[in-house]
């Protein structure tokens, strides 16, 4: 039998619970196009209304492996986000402008 996770979380130490508190934060910035999606609430038809597709073409882009830069950037955009691409390096990040010229507009 499952018990309640309230039951669970008080019987954690007070280092377990931070530990748990700082996995998901770290899993909250994380996560899968379809992951998103369902956080924002949003129904696979409703992102296809809103960047113009169809429902088919929205599940096919939540389980691709390798995306266009402007197919990613339109379905961001169509959940209220915003694509930027930063990289990684030893001395510090850089965020990549050279994709903020094409700008998209979602009737």
């Amino acid at each position: 039998m499952s018990k309640p996770y309230s039951e669970l979380r008080n019987k954690m130490t007070a280092g377990q619970r931070q530990r748990v508190k700082a996995k998901v934060e770290t899993l909250k910035k994380e996560m899968a196009l379809q992951e998103l999606r369902q956080a924002l609430d949003m129904t696979q038809t409703e992102l296809a209304n809103k960047v113009h597709v169809n429902q088919a073409a929205v599940s096919k882009f939540e389980n691709q492996s390798d995306i266009y830069l402007s197919t990613l950037r339109r379905i961001l955009s169509g959940m209220g986000g915003e694509l930027r691409i930063t990289a990684h390096f030893p001395e510090g990040d850089v965020q990549i402008n050279q994709f903020h010229d094409a700008q998209l507009e979602l009737a």
